[in-house]
């Protein structure tokens, strides 16, 4: 999907040859923003299962009563130093919506800020959180 500013991987800051671990995944995700993502940087994604340090991660979550803290720290570990999460959430008015003050406040619990937000797909925006200073060592 190409917008003024380039493609959606290119707003992302995804580079070709990125390692992105892709957590949360499910039959609701959009395809064609992930085939995109695989085209740009050439890679598949890293399953959550790896244990490969990767530049970037796409955590596609939902409200359905999860704990968005906890996914954020497996995140970090795997994250290198730099690197950004991007939580892919439902519109407002989609399935499983999740307000933006849930990911405002569990992002400083994970040692994290939040940096911007948009639109990445019909169904689909993204939030852009990194570590905060005080948190990388």
């Amino acid at each position: 999907m190409n917008t003024p500013s380039g493609t959606i991987a290119e707003r992302l800051g995804f580079e070709p040859g990125f390692l992105i671990l892709e957590s949360g995944y499910g039959d609701d995700c959009d395809e064609s923003l992930r085939q995109e993502i695989i085209t740009f940087t050439g890679n598949q994604f890293i399953s959550d299962h790896a244990q490969e340090v990767v530049d970037a991660v796409l955590l596609w979550w939902r409200d359905d009563g999860s704990d968005l803290v906890d996914e954020l720290v497996d995140a970090l570990a795997y994250l290198s130093d730099g690197g950004p999460i991007w939580v892919i959430t439902p519109k407002v008015g989609r399935p499983h919506h999740v307000e933006p003050s849930d990911i405002q406040d569990a992002a400083p619990t994970a040692g994290l800020s939040q940096t911007s937000s948009f639109s990445v797909a019909p169904d689909w925006s993204a939030t852009r959180l990194v570590a905060r200073k005080s948190a990388r060592r």
